[in-house]
């Protein structure tokens, strides 16, 4: 294992964010507290409690995994897109790093400031809704887990990406609307029964389930933790073979 090459990847990959802290941290902490100020102060105000938890409380876990999921992905996908644009991608492949080490690097970065982001939200999150933390390890675990799998999903983005309009589509066309409707401001409880079995086809449903889940137990969430933790597993396994995959044909990087 070239440990320098992972270094010398994820230091470059995070300076970059200590660069840009208005628009990596800055921004998404803004745009969250704009939520939790309507959704959790405003709309909150006019909720009765949901799975016996105050409304403000209940949205946190949706909250910062909206933010978790829009972020790793957007940095990962940047983060492997910008040495294919300008070329220096070739540098990368013809050094003695291996397909493992260039994964490690850029991913790992990405899910770093991921990492970061939602400890910030956290804390940000604090003031407007005093929430509690049944399950802490699981909650670090599975704040971990989805961090390092969407930034190996915005990893394959950015390597699937031929423009820069391309690394918009997918996030905003596809992730943020599933998030939306993944039950991060709600509990699919509360829609009509078909609209239910609509949602468990969400994969997104299972991410702030099992997130939400570590925050305030079973009685809070839509589905099993295990179901979570496997779905999340499965994804993260689906997306490490597709990579290995592309590495090994060179699609969309060595041509």
């Amino acid at each position: 294992m070239n440990i320098h090459a992972i270094r010398a990847i994820y230091v470059f990959e995070m300076s970059r964010t200590f660069r840009t802290l208005l628009q990596s941290i800055a921004s998404p902490v803004i745009s969250t507290s704009l939520y939790f100020i309507v959704f959790g102060s405003a709309i909150g105000n006019h909720m009765p409690t949901v799975g016996g938890v105050n409304y403000g409380a209940f949205i946190v876990p949706g909250l910062v995994m909206l933010a978790i999921l829009t972020e790793s992905i957007s940095n990962a996908s940047f983060g492997i897109y910008m040495p294919k644009f300008i070329g220096t991608i070739y540098e990368v492949l013809s050094a003695p790093v291996s397909v493992v080490e260039i994964v490690i690097g850029y991913v790992g970065a990405a899910a770093s400031k991921s990492i970061l982001l939602g400890f910030i939200i956290l804390i940000t999150a604090w003031p407007f809704s005093h929430y509690s933390i049944e399950h802490p390890f699981w909650m670090l675990a599975f704040l971990v887990l989805t961090s390092v799998t969407f930034s190996l999903f915005g990893f394959l983005i950015g390597i699937w990406a031929d423009g820069w309009e391309k690394l918009q589509i997918v996030p905003t066309l596809i992730i943020t609307p599933l998030t939306f409707l993944g039950g991060s401001f709600y509990s699919i409880k509360m829609l009509p029964d078909f609209w239910q079995g609509v949602s468990y086809v969400n994969p997104v449903l299972y991410l702030v389930s099992g997130f939400r889940w570590a925050f305030y137990g079973a009685s809070a969430s839509d589905v099993d933790f295990g179901q979570s933790l496997g779905m999340t597993l499965v994804f993260m396994l689906l997306c490490l073979a597709v990579i290995a995959l592309i590495f090994r044909t060179g699609w969309r990087i060595k041509v």
